[in-house]
């Protein structure tokens, strides 16, 4: 669309440079806006970010290690379970009497 309309401002005899230098300008103000509306407009926000990836990094290897932490469990209580099935199945019970 935005270059659509650039071109029909060349053709209507509007200077290329120009426009491309108004199409940067209301690019760079757009995103000072977007930066200010989430707070991020100050001299700290790069140091924010940056802990924001390491406590999102964090959270995701948490989630992962929880995550194997419960397949890990459930595995090895599938395994006792067919040890116990096993022994009842070779009369281990009955052994013991």
């Amino acid at each position: 669309m935005l270059a659509q309309l650039v071109a029909q401002a060349v053709d209507g005899g509007g200077d290329l440079v120009t426009l491309r230098a108004i199409i940067e300008e209301a690019s760079e103000l757009s995103v000072q806006r977007v930066l200010a509306r989430m707070g991020l407009d100050d001299e700290d926000a790069h140091e924010d970010l940056n802990e924001l990836r390491q406590l999102l990094n964090a959270w995701r290897d948490a989630k992962r290690s929880a995550r194997r932490a419960v397949v890990e469990w459930i595995v090895r209580g599938l395994l006792a379970l067919l040890l116990i099935c096993i022994a009842y199945r070779f009369g281990f019970p009955e052994a013991l009497k």
